[in-house]
């Protein structure tokens, strides 16, 4: 938790410095400046509690950034075959996308092959965050910033298409995840 004004340094210049060390940091601005609520945003602040409303909007700050922090830790996939293993954070993944018969996990580190089709790939992850959103993809939901008409922008700015007939469900499941999740 962070204040804007504090005595030798702005608030605003400290969260590019943690990020820098602790990229998955959640940081919350606590402060009576309202006027920065537009820079917090840019600089990938979880939440921005006015002083003015500290009572009912703090608790709910740290309890959803708790469920966050929770949500996204210990979860991994694992590719293994003869000669590698890998194992991909859940919050690190992107989407995964067909590729013949095959998989591409697309995550923050790259691209990694799976011999597996696309539907055992979701079986295995077993997780909410994930969903179809066309026959050839799924989508962490997580990493949706966007769905404008049938595309889903992603934190990275991919852009993958929503089939119409899956366009309702994902925005059903989107708000969903969210509702019950943060």
């Amino acid at each position: 938790m962070l204040d804007i004004e504090m005595p030798g340094i702005s608030g605003m210049e400290i969260p590019q410095q943690v990020k820098g060390f602790l990229p998955n940091a959640r940081i919350i601005f606590v402060t009576s400046h309202t006027e920065y609520a537009i820079d917090a945003f840019e600089l990938s602040i979880f939440r921005y509690v006015p002083k003015n409303n500290l009572e009912t909007k703090l608790t709910a700050a740290i309890t959803d950034a708790a469920k966050l922090i929770e949500l996204e830790a210990g979860q991994e996939y694992t590719i293994q075959t003869a000669n590698h293993m890998e194992k991909i954070p859940y919050k690190d993944i992107f989407y995964i996308q067909r590729d013949g018969k095959n998989s591409s996990i697309v995550s923050s580190v790259g691209t990694s092959k799976v011999r597996k089709s696309l539907q055992r790939v979701f079986d295995e992850l077993n997780a909410p965050e994930f969903i179809f959103i066309d026959r050839g993809y799924i989508v962490n939901i997580v990493q949706i910033m966007k769905v404008s008409d049938s595309i889903a922008i992603l934190k990275n700015g991919d852009q993958l298409p929503i089939s119409r007939s899956h366009l309702q469900e994902v925005k059903r499941q989107i708000n969903q995840f969210w509702g019950a999740h943060i």
